[in-house]
C-alpha cells in the first residue's frame, strides 16, 4: 500500500476495457466484478444473482475463457484482460463496484510469492478504492486470513467464516467441496470514503 503500481496497462486490457465502456454507454448499469473468473462459470451465476447489474468477468487466459458455456443471462460480459489493468481504468473513469468477487485465486503458497497474492500486490489499493461488497473465497484458510489481515491493516473490518460451498459457484469450489476440503471466505463492505 506504500508504493504505486507502475506497470503500464497492457494493450489487450485497454482493448477489453473499450468493450466494457461501449457496453456501459449502451446499457448503463451498476457493476459487479468477478476478477480472475477463469472459465466464467461464476460470472454467469453472479449475473443470475444480480439481475440489475452488469457482471464483468475478468481473466488473463484466453484458453480458460474459451471454455465458457454460455448462459441465458444477458447481463454479463467476459473480458480477456489483466484484472489490475481493468481496476485502474475503471477508477480513472470514476467507476466503482457494487460487488467485487475473488473466487479461489492462485494462493502462491511460497513466501517469496507474497507479492503475487492479491493482498500483497501493489494494485491492492485499487481494489479498495473500487469499493463495494468484497467477497474472497478459497480453500486455503491462511490465504483468506492474510486477505482479512491486509484489509484490517487498511483500516477495514470484515468477517472470515467457513462456508459449505453448496451450491458451488465455481468449478474449483465444487472440486474442493467434493473432496472434503474446508472452504473459507472473507466478506466485507468498502465504502467509497474508506
Amino acid at each position: 500500500m506504500q508504493h504505486a503500481f507502475r506497470r503500464p496497462v497492457a494493450p489487450h486490457s485497454r482493448q477489453a476495457y473499450q468493450t466494457l465502456t461501449e457496453r456501459l454507454s449502451r446499457q448503463p448499469m451498476p457493476l459487479v466484478l468477478d476478477s480472475f473468473c477463469g472459465t466464467g462459470q461464476s460470472t454467469a451465476e453472479l449475473a443470475r444473482r444480480h439481475p440489475e447489474h452488469l457482471v464483468v468477468g475478468i481473466d488473463q487466459s484466453a484458453h480458460r475463457l474459451e471454455k465458457h458455456e454460455s448462459s441465458d443471462a444477458c447481463n454479463y460480459l467476459l473480458l480477456r484482460a489483466e484484472a489490475e489493468d481493468i481496476w485502474q481504468l475503471l477508477l480513472a473513469d470514476g467507476h466503482s463496484a457494487g460487488y467485487h468477487y475473488l473466487f479461489y485465486p492462485n494462493p502462491w503458497p511460497k513466501a517469496k510469492h507474497l507479492q503475487r497474492r492479491i493482498h500483497g500486490h501493489a494494485s491492492f489499493p485499487w481494489l479498495l478504492r473500487l469499493g463495494g461488497i468484497i467477497e474472497l473465497r478459497s480453500n486455503w484458510q491462511v490465504y483468506v486470513e492474510e486477505f482479512g489481515t491486509a484489509m484490517h491493516m487498511a483500516g477495514l473490518r470484515g468477517c472470515i467464516d467457513r462456508i459449505s460451498g453448496d451450491p458451488a459457484i465455481t468449478l474449483f469450489e465444487k472440486k474442493y467441496r467434493d473432496s472434503g476440503h474446508a472452504l473459507w471466505r472473507c466478506l466485507l463492505t468498502v465504502t467509497k470514503s474508506s
